[in-house]
């Protein structure tokens, strides 16, 4: 059973009351542009929260914003003296930047640095066709949603220290108090310390040095918790969001769910001090990116956005979806990934088709990892796909029509399917071999014979020789079976794989290394190869 299926089910099992609507909950902090990496919560609850409706279930996923965190850190690309001011406040109350990485000014509640920041990265969740209820923190703290659990919280501060040292070994002092308050004077939330509560009421200090990357203004004053005025830690603030939404499923990171992590902290308050249930959990591991690399080499960042902007989002979602949710997703945008990654999909789109034609399949779960990785799955139309390895090699030879070449390769015309597959792929193609791909995927066809060629060895030249007679006397040879033929030819010689496959490369493109080598001639004139290998060969 695919993981989708296996935990839905799970997750229908552990709430049977079949009219509930369960809840699925997801967030982020608006602290900047979002990695890539939070996606994988994103599709995990809202995948689950998809096939639980399609299995007759009430399930609405919730995708919070927290924009009332205090700005404690600035991105690399802002304006660290312009933004120094605001240093503390909630990110709502911090401005948007403009292009140039400086504070824009005004501060509304629809223009501020949460909804800049994350605006961008629910219309990726959108462009994604994620069904979710997209909600601020900021509307559930001022709306009195958590007020009747903060007023718990704050009754309780001895209990949830000893729930602290207890569960993570974190030994909080006997003055910690279990909330902060955003200062009356200066908006700040970072600088400010609770040293009581009484009769609905916070006594606080704005401190100056509490914190080294914000300043408090030194206020004093008592003021009511309720209504957004007061910001929970955390780990206590995680198990009021359970019980104040409420949440019936939330999964997280391996961070939160290691041994006395926030997971184990978050759900102690819930069960001892909330009295609440707490949530399914699904706990998920790392998507590791190769964001260093890429920023270094393209200019590129490793943000949610611009990888959505380098592959279609069915490939995003299956990129997202195939890998069980304990198992680590490692992606490195450049290279072969990409090609590989369309050879994943693509295999796993031919299995699926095969179960709506009724024909057996060795594992149809991978074919369930095609069908939740699309748009639309009501309307999915088995359709041909080309491999995308044999687009770009075509994608690179100008004389060729990409379309017409698809369509030899279907051996069929092209249905409409098949029409927007193969343009959208042409499309991604381009992009992938002006960005990401290495140089042994692009090349050049010379139209003389390159002057390296003169270099070939006589060992060489006999086997071009040697495939150019195979070509002639085996004309349909496809790519696959060519490049074994090409194997078996340069087995025969005393030719080492490198000396071999580089005298290919030599005669066609003017450099030792290049595509693979059968699919590489399959996608070129044969009459075109035959008569060039000859003629290296008569050098």
């Amino acid at each position: 059973m695919f993981w989708i299926d296996e935990i839905a089910a799970e997750i229908d099992q552990a709430f049977p009351d079949k009219e509930k609507e369960i809840v699925f909950r997801d967030e982020k902090t608006a602290s900047g542009k979002v990695h890539i990496g939070s996606l994988r919560g994103v599709m995990i609850h809202g995948i689950l929260a998809e096939a639980l409706r399609q299995r007759g279930r009430k399930a609405v996923f919730i995708f919070e914003i927290n924009d009332v965190d205090p700005m404690d850190g600035l991105p690399v690309y802002l304006n660290e003296e312009a933004y120094k001011p605001f240093m503390g406040k909630p990110l709502k109350d911090v401005p948007a930047p403009d292009e140039n990485g400086l504070p824009t000014g005004a501060v509304t509640r629809e223009n501020n640095f949460a909804r800049h920041y994350g605006n961008e990265f629910i219309e990726v969740i959108k462009q994604l066709k994620i069904e979710a209820k997209f909600v601020w923190a900021s509307d559930f703290y001022e709306g009195g949603t958590y007020d009747p659990w903060i007023e718990k919280v704050c009754l309780h501060p001895a209990e949830i220290r000893e729930i602290y040292k207890r569960t993570s070994g974190s030994e909080k002092q006997e003055t910690w108090f279990p909330l902060q308050m955003v200062c009356e004077q200066c908006g700040k939330v970072g600088t400010t310390t609770v040293i009581g509560f009484e009769n609905g009421l916070a006594t606080y200090h704005c401190e100056s040095a509490k914190v080294t990357w914000a300043q408090g203004c030194g206020y004093q004053g008592q003021a009511s918790p309720f209504n957004g005025r007061g910001k929970l830690p955390w780990k206590v603030e995680w198990a009021v969001k359970w019980a104040g939404v409420p949440v019936d499923v939330e999964g997280s990171g391996k961070d939160h769910n290691a041994a006395g992590g926030s997971h184990d902290v978050s759900e102690a308050i819930c069960k001892e001090i909330l009295q609440a249930p707490v949530p399914f959990n699904i706990p998920y591991e790392f998507f590791l990116f190769g964001g260093a690399k890429m920023s270094a080499s393209k200019g590129l960042g490793a943000t949610a956005r611009e990888v959505s902007e380098l592959m279609p989002p069915e490939l995003l979602r299956f990129l997202m979806l195939r890998t069980k949710p304990k198992q680590p997703i490692d992606f490195n945008i450049d290279g072969d990934t990409i090609p590989r990654l369309y050879d994943n999909h693509d295999q796993c789109a031919d299995i699926y088709f095969k179960t709506l034609a009724n024909e057996p399949v060795d594992n149809p779960d991978l074919g369930r990892a095609y069908y939740f990785a699309q748009l639309d799955q009501k309307n999915i139309e088995p359709h041909y796909i080309p491999r995308f390895s044999r687009i770009a090699f075509i994608a690179q030879i100008s004389h060729l029509n990409l379309l017409d070449e698809v369509e030899k390769m279907k051996g069929e015309p092209l249905i409409k399917a098949d029409k927007t597959e193969a343009e959208e792929r042409i499309d991604f193609v381009k992009l992938w071999l002006d960005n990401f791909a290495d140089d042994n995927a692009k090349f050049t066809i010379q139209e003389e014979i390159p002057l390296q060629a003169n270099e070939l060895s006589p060992d060489q030249k006999n086997f071009l020789q040697a495939i150019a007679n195979a070509l002639e006397s085996e004309p349909d040879l496809d790519g696959e079976v060519l490049h074994g033929k090409i194997h078996e030819l340069r087995k025969a010689s005393p030719l080492e794989a490198r000396d071999g496959f580089g005298a290919i490369y030599l005669a066609l493109l003017g450099k030792g290394s290049g595509p693979q080598a059968g699919w590489f001639l399959e996608a070129l004139d044969r009459a075109f190869v035959i008569q060039r290998f000859k003629d290296v060969a008569m050098l």
